[in-house]
């Protein structure tokens, strides 16, 4: 079984295109949580501009769910 025929059929609907965008969202999510706490572990020193530059980073990586839900619907 091919997989352009699932993707063809899922296309129309823009499920498959959302729950990829929801899943690379989340793992990015979840890899910025991981390398700021490493980079406050390593540096408590700037602990608040790490703060600042993940949550900047989490809502970039967030706005790709929104972006896929606007476009697909």
């Amino acid at each position: 079984m091919s997989l352009m025929p699932m993707l063809a059929e899922t296309g129309v609907t823009g499920n498959l295109h959302v729950g990829l965008a929801a899943l690379g969202a989340a793992l990015g999510v979840g890899f910025i949580g991981m390398k700021a706490s490493e980079a406050v572990g390593r540096n408590p020193g700037a602990a608040t501009k790490i703060l600042v530059q993940s949550i900047l980073a989490i809502a970039f990586a967030e706005a790709i769910v929104f972006y896929a839900l606007f476009l697909a619907h």
